[in-house]
């Protein structure tokens, strides 16, 4: 490749939700945009063990465009090989990203520990996919950035981070390259939130490179009456609601709305308990960024003096083997992990507990195996029987829909020279592609995963056809 071409690597997030990576090459400058963990089908997974596909040495800076695990997750790996430089973001996002990584650490290392205990992996030892410490040296690496302020990365290369809804801190990035404007949408979130204001909207992007999560479908409309009829329904045999719960934002949300709810005395005033140590401090992550959010700060007060908080796997333990009326909400989202495998452990054979998901569920991923009407599930290495009602809420996602992606697009001024559909699956990023089509006339491109594709190629053919004349 010339030294004067700018290529863009799609090292993730191409064909799949998961694992976004996207290495941008320009002026003899690296520069990856975000570095997360790949979810959900066992050959997904299988990639994060595998080396990066150049030495992380070699890139010179990561950009996050927000903390979820499938955007940051990958990070101790990428330190633990070699990468040297900064990782900028937005001070929410940091503060999240320790989180996530510290919690997603934690449990690969339990999950490490029982499979040795029980003689359950065909590893000998398991290993965690990394440590707590290694974790932890990723924090060395963060460089918090100011929204909205263009931050200098190399001569003729500067970025700048902006308001994008989905979580909290969570941004889309402007890239621009010697005047040329480059857009990552990360998640972009919805125009309507119960805890976040409306995502901004690109006004410039010459290539633009979008996430298709909910590409090919529209989110209902107002979810709390169907939610209060879902909780009420699967209360009404006195036995315990489960919610998976993402631990940053749709856990939050559930909690607020839940706790609006019982307010209204539109559902049971049973005990609700939050079961999760990362979505517990990321609460904390809402209190101290109050301008990153809409929710009250006095309401927000009255839902952490409300909601009983689970601190440790002993209360885990004993929560789980009780019996009687009560909603958890515990982590992994997915039920790829985390503190409601317990519960699924103990409860999940009984018919008097039904089990809500809120958000989207990833192929291979437990919680969709659920959904697709499994009657048994393998848990800690052995066999559970599923006897438990499965319900799933459609409006809660904090990911845009179609429509809202569409309408994202709304204020670019011109055609971009470039788009590429990312983070979705097959039929969410094509339908998404076509809809572009159908509403602006604009092409896009599914690019494929360890595709390269050349930026700004057609300008380049130009000048160098104008250089020969």
């Amino acid at each position: 490749m010339k030294t004067n071409q700018t290529s863009l690597d799609f090292f993730g997030a191409a064909g799949t939700v998961t694992g976004s990576r996207y290495l941008l090459s320009h002026a003899g400058k690296k520069i990856l945009v975000d570095c997360g963990l790949f979810q959900g089908l066992k050959e997904l997974r299988a990639r994060n063990w595998e080396d990066f596909p150049l030495s992380p040495s070699e890139v010179d800076i990561v950009l996050l465009t927000h903390g979820h695990l499938d955007h940051c997750g990958y990070l101790p790996r990428f330190v633990k090989a070699g990468f040297k430089g900064e990782i900028w973001a937005t001070r929410p996002t940091i503060d999240v990203a320790k989180i996530v990584l510290a919690d997603s650490a934690k449990i690969q290392e339990e999950d490490a520990e029982r499979a040795n205990r029980n003689g359950f992996s065909k590893h000998k030892p398991a290993l965690p996919l990394y440590t707590l410490a290694e974790a932890g040296q990723v924090n060395a690496h963060f460089r918090p950035c100011d929204p909205y302020d263009w931050n200098e990365l190399f001569p003729g290369i500067r970025c700048r981070f902006r308001y994008n809804g989905h979580i909290i801190g969570a941004t889309f990035i402007e890239l621009e390259l010697d005047g040329k404007i480059v857009v990552f949408s990360g998640d972009v979130g919805r125009p309507v939130d119960w805890l976040l204001s409306a995502p901004e909207k690109p006004a410039k992007a010459d290539v633009l490179i979008l996430e298709s999560t909910y590409g090919d479908r529209l989110h209902p409309g107002d979810v709390l009456p169907n939610i209060a009829g879902l909780v009420c329904d699967a209360l009404a045999r006195h036995g315990t609601l489960l919610i998976p719960g993402f631990a940053v934002e749709r856990a939050q949300t559930l909690m607020y709305l839940l706790w609006k709810l019982q307010r209204q005395n539109l559902i049971p005033a049973v005990p609700v308990y939050f079961d999760s140590p990362m979505g517990a401090s990321a609460l904390e992550v809402f209190i101290r960024y109050q301008s990153w959010h809409i929710i009250p700060a006095d309401e927000l007060q009255q839902v952490v003096r409300w909601i009983r908080r689970v601190t440790s796997v002993r209360e885990t333990n004993q929560l789980a083997a009780s019996r009687g009326a009560k909603i958890v909400i515990a982590g992994s989202g997915m039920a790829s992990g985390g503190r409601i495998l317990t519960y699924f452990w103990h409860l999940l054979g009984d018919p008097e507990t039904a089990v809500l998901f809120t958000g989207y569920q990833a192929e291979g991923t437990r919680g969709r195996q659920l959904l697709e009407g499994v009657r048994q599930l393998k848990i800690f290495g052995k066999i559970c029987k599923v006897h438990a009602k499965i319900r799933q809420i459609e409006g809660l996602s904090a990911h845009a829909d179609q429509a809202e992606l569409i309408g994202w697009l709304s204020e670019l001024s011109q055609t971009p020279r470039q788009i590429f559909i990312t983070h979705g699956e097959p039929a969410a990023a094509l339908s998404l592609s076509a809809k572009i089509r159908e509403t602006y006339g604009w092409k896009a491109h599914v690019p494929l995963m360890y595709e390269r594709v050349l930026l700004f190629q057609e300008e380049a053919e130009t000048d160098e056809h104008q250089e020969k004349c």
